[in-house]
Parts: C-alpha cells; structure tokens; sequence
C-alpha cells in the first residue's frame, strides 16, 4: 500500500487544504498519517481541529511515498525549521513525491529544492520562490518532476488528484 504523510502546523492549519486532500488520497487507497510538531489537537485556520498521528522528528522519508506540507498561516513556522528542511532533502535525494500548498511551498524554497523548478504558492509568498531560484508560475497547481506545489484552498481538490496521479501513477 502506498503511503503519504501531511504535515500540519501546531495553529492556523488550513482545514480543506488538510481534509480535501487527505480525503481524494485515502480513497485512491493511499494510507495518510498525518503529523505535526505536537501530538496535542492542532488547531485550524477555521476553528476546526485535528489530532496527529505522528510527530515531524519521527517521519522517515524511507517510509513514505509522499512527503506534503499543509498551507495556512501557521506553515510559516517550518518556512526556516531545520527538521522541516532536512525531512524535505532526504526525500527530494531519495526520489519521493514532495508537496506544499498555499503558502507552505516557501518550505521547499527555503529547503533549497525549488531552484530552476517550475513552482506555485500563494501569490502574496512569490518573492520567496523567486529569491530561491524557482520558476513561479502563478498555476492553481504546478508539477515538475516529483515536486508539486499548490496555490491555496481553492486548489485543494486539484492538488489532491495530481497527489494521486504521482504517487499511484
């Protein structure tokens, strides 16, 4: 079975760009844990809230097809978190699939994985792309290679069936 591990922020999680996905990749028969700096409730943007499974210094890239960072305000806090980083270039190195949507692709820029990549985030977090050497498009959803990045919530299901295609496909 194939496996993925979406990484939510402590507070301020996006809650469809977490539950939309999630849902379009454990119906394709993907098994999802989900995990966080905590194992307490993470709390989302909306007030809704959800419980991780796992924490981000236990995520070994070996043991996942799919390594995706959740948007929401609260993603900033692993935009310079080494853990995030390192976690980011093992799996990049070892040929997963390596996801960010809304402004949680400035991750992957700060990770240094994004350089001369076609890439997206929310467009107010361009800059970042940019300085980081990546090709921003602007796209609700970009693929190139094994990274795929996502705009925001409004691109939350299309991201979901481009997760499924790359990782299933």
């Amino acid at each position: 079975m194939k496996k993925a591990v979406m990484i939510i922020a402590e507070n301020q999680f996006k809650e469809e760009e977490l539950f939309v996905p999630k849902e379009i990749l454990e119906n394709s028969g993907i098994e999802v844990q989900v995990a966080s700096t905590t194992l307490d409730l993470a709390w989302g943007v909306g007030g809704k809230t959800f419980k991780p499974q796992l924490l981000i210094k236990d995520i070994k890239a070996a043991d996942f097809d799919a390594i995706i960072f959740v948007g929401g305000g609260g993603a900033n806090q692993y935009w310079t978190d080494p853990l995030a980083h390192k976690l980011v270039k093992d799996g990049y190195d070892s040929g997963k699939i390596i996801a960010a949507i809304c402004v949680a692709p400035v991750i992957l820029a700060k990770a240094g994985i994004l350089k001369g990549k076609r890439a997206t985030v929310w467009a107010s977090d361009s800059g970042h792309l940019l300085v980081a050497g990546a090709k921003y498009t602007g796209a609700n959803v970009e693929k190139d290679g094994k990274i795929i990045t996502a705009a925001g919530p409004f691109a939350a299901r299309e991201f979901g069936e481009e997760l499924v295609k790359a990782i299933l496909y």
